[in-house]
């Protein structure tokens, strides 16, 4: 039986989209699937979407169990999560990302796709941490990292899987603001309504035309990282 791991709802042009599977959201196959879903429906309706977490929990990376099993899964795992970063990076409608907690590995790349990003303020882990735990860094995330992440903090980030707390997130790029816990709960529908205000189709046009050298890159690399000849190349 499939188990409902995100959950989706629609109000005044609002869709939110949040993760829970009860542990550490982590980035399966099953959970990349109903995140795909979801933003279909979310395209369907035109929306401005609100991408969350569970509380504590935005999400912590990869599922390790996939990929553990083995090289072609791992490599296949992380072309999914690739290309669902790359579908939110091009999203016609704005993406306000709202993280309630730990946002760990590939869980900072949807940060990084994101147009709008926030985060509770608290006791909470941000970084990428894949030198870390001996993961070497795929080629899209490294591009990815290259076109959010400011120059002087690339290196703490990529190469010394530097972990930040909310407020140094923010210095770092993960994020944009750092959000009391107490405002949390509005925080995403204020960031939806001043969105709302901008004409939809200038966004979305402006957004595509201002991605567009970055688009090829990020295409070529999710290309490398489905080659095992390029794994190692330089």
């Amino acid at each position: 039986m499939m188990t409902d791991l995100v959950t989706y709802t629609f109000d005044n042009g609002i869709a939110t989209i949040a993760m829970d599977d009860g542990k550490a959201n982590v980035l399966s196959t099953e959970m990349i699937v109903q995140l795909n879903t979801a933003f279909d429906k979310a395209e369907a309706e035109n929306a401005i979407i609100v991408l969350t977490g569970r509380e504590g929990m935005f999400s912590g990376g990869f599922n390790l169990k996939e990929m553990q099993a083995g090289p072609n899964e791992a490599m296949i795992l992380t072309s999914k999560g690739s290309k669902l970063a790359r579908r939110i990076l091009a999203f016609p409608r704005p993406v306000i990302a709202l993280a309630t907690g730990h946002t760990i590995a590939m869980g900072a790349f949807l940060m990084l796709a994101c147009d709008y990003r926030m985060i509770a303020d608290g006791d909470y882990k941000i970084g990428l941490n894949e030198t870390m735990i001996g993961m070497t860094m795929h080629n899209f995330g490294i591009e990815l990292a290259r076109y959010r992440l400011p120059k002087h903090y690339f290196n703490r980030c990529v190469f010394n899987a530097e972990i930040f707390n909310p407020k140094g997130a923010v210095h770092a790029g993960f994020f944009d603001r750092a959000v009391p816990a107490e405002q949390m709960a509005m925080a995403g529908p204020i960031a939806a309504q001043m969105f709302a205000q901008l004409n939809a189709e200038a966004f979305r046009n402006t957004k595509l035309r201002a991605r567009k050298a970055d688009f090829a890159i990020f295409d070529q690399a999710i290309k490398d990282d489905l080659d095992p000849t390029k794994i190692h190349a330089v």
